[in-house]
């Protein structure tokens, strides 16, 4: 059963509500949201509680996409085309959960929207960034996808062509412009000194050589051929847990997982804050099957029977602990202050999680059964040769594009930003 609205949609009719006139950009009309070709897909969130039109259109703008599109009164996606299919406005009848009487889509309909551009000098809009210098593919300029050459021409203009046709790379060569995505043979693991990009434009066409910028449309969320993910199209036959004691990199690695194969994760418990980054299949029951693993911390053997196989994320259980303790005191992103650590709190903390972290990974050893073991630091020191064996243990088969693609955005927004608030040992001898 899908966790949807209790009262259900509001009913169509002359109380149905109506697309908001908003400061931010024109309504278009109500388009489908499904099928192979999804064009709004560059940035993803929602808002269980707060979602108003403005809301959304403002993330697009900042993350210049030209269209914002909503959908079931709580969900937000952007991109630079518009979807195919329009159909009248009755499908689109649910109203925004943060703004009465305003329209957000229906159950697989967008309300969308065309977004004002903001203005240049505008504080929140997101910028290029440098990534460095390197040799042209082998076969040159012809292995890009699009280009487009113009006196002048200048990072800016280029990232801003690129941007719009939803590509995340954007190369400049002399007065040239090309934009790409990563490939096998151009995966921007090799730079060369930045000088050697620095030569005038003549001598510059000449060159084997390009500066390369990620372009806005990059942003947090990556590029869109991996960033496009759905419900399993029918059930799973194979009920699988990704197991992890918390505080092992388990929100981590469902995002990892979700680009790669293209399905939602479930969760055994709902989180209204991993919701809201895009996590879809936390509404869902847990026992829906329609997600392709389902999230759980839980230890006892009649939890872990239930499941027919599953991935198992052990991390350094000194790192796991503090990862806990940060999330518990600050949330997904944050840090716990000092006063935590300094508190009672702490000690408490480690007196309990400690056993918990052992017994957790004996008992999914001793009951699961079938598993495969991952260890956290490997996944961060081998995210491909790791992630195609957890891909392959779910029975997904998955283009190396795809995996070049979520490899290029592993960090999604998932890793805590900002200075360590912690003594770099926290850890008494006593807790050791």
């Amino acid at each position: 059963h899908f966790m949807g609205d209790p009262q259900g949609p509001p009913a169509p009719g002359p109380e149905a509500p109506r697309p908001a006139a908003s400061s931010r950009g024109t309504y278009v009309g109500c388009f489908s949201d499904g099928g192979r070709d999804r064009t709004l897909k560059g940035a993803v969130f929602f808002d269980l509680r707060k979602m108003t039109v403005s809301h959304c259109q403002d993330a697009c703008a900042e993350r210049s996409y030209a269209y914002a599109g909503l959908e079931a009164g709580a969900e937000c996606y952007c991109g630079n085309r518009l979807p195919v299919t329009s159909v009248g406005p009755e499908a689109c009848n649910h109203e925004c959960k943060g703004e009465k009487g305003s329209v957000c889509g229906g159950v697989g309909w967008l309300s969308v929207y065309r977004v004002e551009e903001l203005p240049p000098g505008s504080r929140k809009r997101r910028t290029v960034t440098y990534r460095g210098c390197f040799r042209l593919p082998e076969n040159g300029t012809h292995t890009f996808p699009d280009s487009l050459a113009q006196a002048n021409m200048t990072v800016d203009a280029c990232s801003g062509f690129c941007s719009q046709k939803e590509f995340p790379l954007a190369i400049l060569r002399g007065w040239e412009c090309y934009c790409a995505y990563p490939t096998p043979q151009f995966n921007l693991r090799d730079a060369v000194d930045r000088a050697l990009c620095g030569q005038e434009p003549k001598a510059q066409r000449l060159a084997e050589y390009c500066a390369v910028y990620q372009t806005p449309v990059q942003g947090e969320f990556g590029d869109t051929r991996c960033t496009d993910r759905r419900f399993l199209p029918t059930k799973a036959k194979v009920f699988v847990a990704l197991s992890s004691f918390p505080g092992a990199g388990n929100t981590w690695a469902r995002h990892l997982i979700e680009h790669a194969t293209g399905f939602y994760t479930g969760s055994y418990y709902f989180d209204g804050t991993l919701y809201n980054k895009g996590f879809k299949g936390e509404k869902d029951h847990w026992r829906s099957r329609r997600t392709i693993c389902v999230k759980t911390h839980e230890s006892g053997r009649r939890e872990i029977e239930m499941f027919d196989s599953a991935i198992l994320l052990i991390r350094n259980p000194y790192r796991s602990l503090v990862a806990e303790f940060n999330r518990k005191c600050a949330g997904h992103l944050g840090y716990a202050a000092d006063r935590n650590w300094k508190s009672k709190e702490w000690p408490d903390f480690v007196r309990s999680y400690a056993a918990w972290w052992s017994s957790h990974v004996l008992d999914w050893l001793r009951f699961g059964k079938r598993l495969l073991v991952v260890h956290y630091e490997e996944l961060r020191h081998s995210l491909l040769p790791t992630l195609r064996e957890m891909v392959a243990f779910l029975n997904v088969s998955v283009s190396e594009e795809r995996l070049l693609c979520v490899e290029n955005n592993k960090e999604g927004s998932f890793r805590r930003r900002g200075r360590r608030p912690l003594d770099p040992e926290p850890f008494t001898p006593e807790m050791r």
